[in-house]
């Protein structure tokens, strides 16, 4: 069995990709084989080693794809959407059932610890993600979205330990209402928000009482105290 008449490169690629998600999903990272994913693809050990070096750059390869066709799907319901709306709508993904992309992270993070195989394109993977959202929080400062106050290496911190987290801790272990969530949220996007700093005609006028005022003065002046 090796590459399928009829099946572009890029198709076999596409298939590869499908199985290895599943057949991780299934059975784990280390119970897969290369053939396992081979077989479920429909191609032979060949076919796949002509795309994938390794089992760790499959796993790797297949979280990318995942990550990015969740993306997409985000951007087609709503290609106008703000930034900060798009964080939003990706947060509000956090609490469902887990996918898919779900399971894939939970093995890479698993297999990246005790395999250096695993580890390093994980690392890279990581390091791309959290360079994807900075930017994101930059284009959100520049759009008064966001306070340009903040870090935007920070803030993109906090999403990966959110949305990694959340493909640990699943419904089934812990569950929380949408709602709830959502209002969470939004809470936190409009504390990250741009505050606005108060005007002069904005503070309150405070008029010192004169008992007060003396107090001041002598405080200030000993020698006034002295004085009969």
């Amino acid at each position: 069995m090796g590459r399928i008449a009829g099946v572009t490169a890029a198709e076999t690629r596409e298939r590869l990709l499908r199985a290895a998600a599943e057949v991780f999903a299934e059975r784990g990272y280390d119970g897969t084989r290369v053939a396992d994913i081979a077989a479920a693809a429909g191609v032979s050990n060949g076919a796949l080693y002509a795309h994938f070096g390794s089992k760790a750059e499959l796993l790797v390869a297949a979280l990318r794809v995942h990550g990015r066709h969740q993306l997409a799907s985000l951007f087609v319901a709503d290609p106008d959407r703000s930034v900060t709306e798009l964080l939003l709508a990706i947060g509000r993904t956090l609490t469902r059932r887990r996918d898919p992309l779900g399971y894939l992270v939970v093995e890479a993070l698993v297999a990246a610890r005790r395999d250096e195989d695993v580890a390093g394109p994980m690392r890279d993977y990581v390091s791309e993600r959290a360079a994807w959202i900075a930017g994101l929080v930059r284009v959100a400062q520049g759009d008064a979205e966001l306070d340009a106050g903040l870090s935007p290496d920070a803030v993109a911190h906090f999403c990966l330990l959110l949305g990694m987290g959340s493909a640990l801790v699943t419904p089934d272990l812990h569950g929380v209402g949408d709602e709830e969530w959502a209002a969470l949220l939004s809470r936190i996007v409009t504390a990250l928000a741009p505050q606005d700093e108060p005007t002069p005609q904005d503070e309150p006028a405070t008029q010192e009482n004169p008992a007060s005022q003396e107090r001041t003065a002598s405080r200030e002046n000993p020698a006034a105290r002295e004085q009969p």
